[in-house]
């Protein structure tokens, strides 16, 4: 069977808070379109210096404890040395470090091969970047 490659970008309303935003369904869409019963790999990217890709359970408060966790770790105070924008926006510069700008997932059958409770998420700090972009490529 050839190898066939697909993309498609999506343009995220992020708001002026932070967020972390389920991508999934978006994820699921896609595949449906493009996998077309194949396996391969989905790569999920967000091409900003800000703000990064997860796989975690949502819903069930882990969204609100992993930006608690990220406020805890990265402070917006003004102890960080990238100083432009609103106060304590060095540390949004620091996230991609800690949160990945991507992740690459299995496809199987055409379908996201995640576990029961995983999700795909954009995980946003930067509440000066209201929109976002995630470009969603499938290999397979």
């Amino acid at each position: 069977m050839a190898e066939r490659f697909g993309t498609r970008v999506l343009d995220i309303r992020t708001g002026d808070r932070e967020i972390v935003h389920d991508l999934t369904d978006a994820c699921t869409g896609f595949l449906r379109g493009t996998a077309q019963g194949r396996d391969g790999l989905l790569n999920v990217f967000v091409p900003h210096a800000t703000a990064g890709i997860a796989v975690i359970e949502t819903g069930a408060g882990s969204d609100e404890d992993l930006l608690a966790l990220l406020g805890d770790l990265l402070p917006a105070d003004d102890r960080w040395r990238h100083r432009h924008g609103p106060r304590g926006h060095g540390r949004d510069h620091v996230l991609p470090a800690l949160v990945p700008p991507h992740a690459t997932l299995p496809v199987i059958g055409g379908r996201l091969a995640l576990g029961t409770w995983q999700s795909v998420v954009l995980v946003d700090t930067n509440v000066s970047n209201t929109d976002r972009q995630v470009r969603l490529s499938f290999l397979g």
